[in-house]
């Protein structure tokens, strides 16, 4: 499920598949996207790069059309491979950095940036 909160410019994307289910959060104000993975028990951060991530007003026109048309190709898939050897806990810094959004998703997780 995807909740797009235009007033605060955060996307919300929760996705339930039992050992694959995660949260995403993409901040737009901080300019950060999070991924949650429930299985792994951590955090992976991102920064949004413009000319890859959907525009938020793009976003939601994008989920509608993958979930009407399924069946079509769209060249506005995103895929992240993360490989970082070094894992942190978040503190102060990286929450004033990262947003509240962020820090409520990931606080307590190991972070990967």
């Amino acid at each position: 499920t995807m909740t797009i909160h235009s007033e605060e410019h955060i996307v919300d994307v929760h996705v339930r598949s039992g050992v694959y289910s995660s949260e995403t959060i993409f901040d737009y104000t901080h300019g950060y996207i999070a991924t949650r993975l429930f299985s792994r028990n951590a955090c992976f951060i991102m920064k949004i790069q413009k000319d890859l991530i959907p525009e938020l007003q793009e976003i939601g026109r994008l989920a509608f059309e993958r979930e009407t048309m399924k069946d079509l190709y769209s060249p506005n898939n995103v895929w992240t491979l993360f490989q970082v050897p070094n894992s942190r806990l978040g503190d102060l810094h990286d929450w004033v950095l990262y947003g509240k959004h962020i820090e409520h998703l990931c606080t307590g997780l190991p972070l990967y940036e």
